[in-house]
């Protein structure tokens, strides 16, 4: 949701600029963005990068799912270590 709203804001921007989009999809991404971080604390299980990874603005949260995500077994990283 986060990078949705991101990339519709600065579409906006980027085109026709009109400020009512802009009231509404700033305080939109806001929470996105700090639902996203809110998230990441909770699920980080221990792990800081999780957490870290999420105050990246646009992709953080799709890299803090990512590192909050298990393992998966049998995977080629796993063969090797």
């Amino acid at each position: 949701m986060e990078l949705t709203t991101l990339v519709l804001m600065l579409g906006n921007i980027v085109t026709v600029h009109q400020p009512q989009v802009s009231q509404v999809l700033g305080p939109v991404h806001g929470l996105a963005y700090t639902a996203t971080v809110i998230a990441a604390v909770l699920v980080m299980g221990g792990r800081h990068r999780t957490w870290l990874l999420a105050l990246i603005p646009g992709i953080g949260g799709l890299l803090a799912a990512r590192a909050a995500s298990p393992v998966r077994q049998g995977t080629e990283r796993d063969r090797w270590h």
